[in-house]
């Protein structure tokens, strides 16, 4: 994936470190409704469906129907499963390990 050339500065850590220090999911949306416009968090949310969809085999028809996603943005989500840093999977896996957890069901 293209990485920005600021990555590794103290403003990128300070947002990484920001978003580590989160603890619950009220926390979660009161930090996000501050940094981020409602756009932007619906951006972040409508992705983040797109890949749990793709991770579910759905079509590009199927989710674009679903969640109002264009096929450009399906397809940039696809690229970054498969050929990006890995973040949507490990995320994939824990917030599904987290459902199955919730229903009674071990992992």
């Amino acid at each position: 994936m293209v990485k920005s050339t600021k990555d590794n500065t103290q403003d990128y850590r300070r947002l990484y470190d920001a978003l580590l220090s989160l603890k619950t999911r009220k926390e979660c949306k009161a930090f996000l409704e501050d940094i981020c416009t409602i756009k932007e968090i619906d951006s972040l949310a409508q992705r983040l469906d797109v890949a749990v969809m793709l991770e579910d085999e759905k079509t590009y028809l199927e989710i674009a129907a679903d969640t109002g996603a264009s096929t450009a943005t399906i397809s940039r989500v696809n690229r970054a499963l498969h050929y990006g840093s890995d973040g949507y999977n490990t995320v994939l896996k824990r917030i599904s390990g987290k459902k199955k957890k919730s229903k009674g069901t071990k992992k």
